[in-house]
């Protein structure tokens, strides 16, 4: 056995088979030349590929340097294919998905949960996204090589109420003074003239590919096809009630008799304290699960405990699709079909803020109206056929999400991997001897 497996050919075939396999897998048939790599590998060397050891050492030993720059090498390789094609660790940064994900909360994302998305822009700095270590605003990648959009073979597709990681759809374009605001809000805000001339303020104005779009987690409480309405803060999906998810959470206004709600008890519901607002003696703001709803109304000194829904009748013009014909708010929006590939949609005036960004940007049409007249790529359209599927995303903290309700729908070539398993969590709220969340290791994502 020892023989079989340090025998040239052996190995020759057990790494020509693994390869051979990725190629199938990737549909890239070019790749089949990194057999002939393969074999001077193992059989013919030839070629001496490692350039940075030496060849044929006298004593048969590389020095301890070479032995730590070969490790070196082949951990950034091995780690980069695996980011690449299997799996990728990700932080959770903010509120937005509470109680069900934490802030602090590390995870582990599923590429192969719906097949991993190549590389938009393969030259790259490793480990890092979109910016180099100790800078702000330095690329971390060059697009000398851009690559159309291609997912390869994958164990299944989004399904609703996943807990998915995606490129932000609104991240094409970014101010990096303030990177995580986004840059169609601050122009809705301050205007196009101001965010582009006030550098001090906005900072210079760039683009992104989509693969270097900050990464956002939320749940997919849509699927392409589906049809989805809220009403004061209860999502229905094709007509039925969203399930609740336990971690689900709204805000709530908690009035009280003059006495204040104790740490203690907070820490207990796990409320951040960045989360803990209070208005006067007698009211605070804290977002709830169910479960820390009913906790809190039967606290002595509480009075009363009411969700803070606004009604449908009060617009907020910073909701999808900012539109004067769509009159929505965080807690009424709706009815909205999620587009599908393939389906045919007839196009108005009316409709045209819902898909304008989908036509225009997502699937690179050029987009014109005229004269009440609505033109794609020149010619005057009517109708318009999707190219590609798109997702409806939430967050679980739904008064603190900047979700689809903010920016609309998410594309499937922006689709990075399902969130699948938490492999540590620590609590900032808390001193370093009492940080790790215990209870939370080793958990999977529901």
């Amino acid at each position: 056995m020892k023989e079989l497996l340090t025998n040239k050919w052996f190995k020759f075939a057990v790494a020509a088979i693994l390869y051979l396999l990725w190629v199938i897998w990737i549909e890239n048939y070019w790749w089949l030349i990194g057999l002939g790599v393969i074999y001077d590998l193992y059989i013919s060397k030839k070629v001496h590929w490692a350039f940075w050891k030496k060849k044929n050492p006298p004593d048969g030993k590389q020095t301890k340097v070479i032995e730590w720059v070969d490790a070196i090498i082949f951990a950034v390789i091995a780690a980069t294919f695996i980011r690449m094609f299997f799996i990728e660790a990700y932080t959770i940064p903010t509120s937005s998905m509470e109680k069900s994900m934490l802030i602090g909360d590390y995870l582990f994302v599923s590429k192969t949960a719906y097949g991993p998305k190549l590389p938009n822009t393969p030259l790259s700095f490793p480990f890092v996204h979109h910016t180099m270590p100790l800078s702000t605003t330095q690329k971390s990648y060059v697009e000398w090589i851009k690559n159309p959009y291609k997912r390869i073979a994958g164990f299944g597709h989004v399904k609703n109420n996943d807990v998915v990681v995606f490129n932000f759809p609104e991240g094409d374009t970014v101010a990096l003074n303030v990177q995580n605001q986004s840059y169609y809000q601050l122009i809705r805000a301050y205007g196009r003239d101001r965010v582009w001339k006030e550098k001090e303020t906005f900072g210079d104005i760039v683009s992104r590919p989509v693969d270097k779009r900050e990464n956002y987690i939320k749940r997919c409480v849509g699927i392409a096809g589906d049809v989805l309405e809220y009403k004061n803060g209860q999502l229905y999906v094709n007509g039925k009630e969203q399930q609740h998810f336990p971690g689900m959470q709204y805000d709530n206004i908690v009035t009280t008799d003059g006495t204040g709600i104790s740490k203690r008890t907070l820490d207990e519901m796990k409320i951040a304290e960045a989360d803990r607002h209070m208005y006067s003696n007698t009211q605070y703001l804290f977002p709830l699960t169910q479960e820390n709803e009913e906790k809190m109304k039967v606290l002595k000194n509480v009075k009363s405990v009411q969700r803070t829904l606004i009604p449908a009748a009060n617009w907020d013009k910073n909701i999808f699709p900012f539109s004067d014909k769509y009159q929505w708010n965080v807690d009424n929006f709706g009815p909205i079909e999620v587009p599908k590939k393939g389906k045919t949609v007839q196009l108005t005036m009316d409709n045209l803020p819902i898909y304008q960004r989908i036509i225009s940007l997502y699937e690179a049409n050029d987009l014109k109206v005229k004269d009440s007249t609505i033109y794609i790529n020149g010619a005057p359209a009517t109708s318009y056929t999707f190219k590609m599927d798109y997702y409806w995303m939430m967050g679980d903290n739904r008064h603190n999400s900047a979700d689809s309700r903010y920016w609309g729908f998410v594309p499937e070539d922006h689709i990075v991997g399902k969130a699948v398993f938490i492999w540590l969590s620590m609590d900032k709220d808390q001193p370093f001897y009492n940080k790790v969340r215990w209870n939370r290791l080793f958990s999977f994502v529901h």
